[in-house]
């Protein structure tokens, strides 16, 4: 739990210091996500995203959401913040990104198109099992669609 808040201080941090340097990088895009994930189990993600140039040809996108699955025989609802590095801002984005939740701490690498369609894959680590709950780590794979409400940076 230590680990979650923890992210979520340097999570507000760049927040802040993104809002600082908003007028040097033009704005930001934002919007809501919806995607599936598979670790340990299938989940439906829900989040909303906004994402800023840290400089001509790299973007950085902090999201905050929910994860919904049926596991156990009840439905469980889990916070997620994300933090999603894109190396580059052609056709094909690749990107890592972070993900915590107050249960795992998951590492992803993968690709988007144009920012709108991402495939990603990583290994999640359980931080702390939910009492009455399977630990959710291992393996994990996903696909997202983020919905751009803003088109210019």
């Amino acid at each position: 739990m230590k680990v979650f808040y923890s992210l979520l201080l340097v999570l507000g941090l760049t927040v802040g210091q993104a809002h600082a340097q908003r007028n040097q990088n033009n704005g930001w895009i934002f919007g809501p996500s919806l995607g599936y994930q598979y670790q340990s189990g299938s989940f439906l993600k829900a989040s909303g995203w906004g994402l800023f140039a840290t400089n001509p040809s790299q973007f950085l996108k902090i999201d905050a959401g929910a994860n919904f699955t049926w596991m156990m025989d009840k439905t469980t609802v889990i916070p997620e913040l994300g933090l999603t590095y894109y190396l580059n801002n052609v056709a094909i984005w690749p990107f890592i990104k972070g993900e915590i939740t107050p249960y795992t701490a998951t590492a992803k690498a993968g690709v988007g198109l144009f920012n709108l369609l991402e495939f990603a894959a990583g290994y999640g680590f359980d931080i702390n099992t939910k009492k009455d709950f399977k630990p959710i780590d291992g393996f994990t794979f996903s696909v997202g669609v983020n919905i751009p409400l803003k088109f210019h940076l």
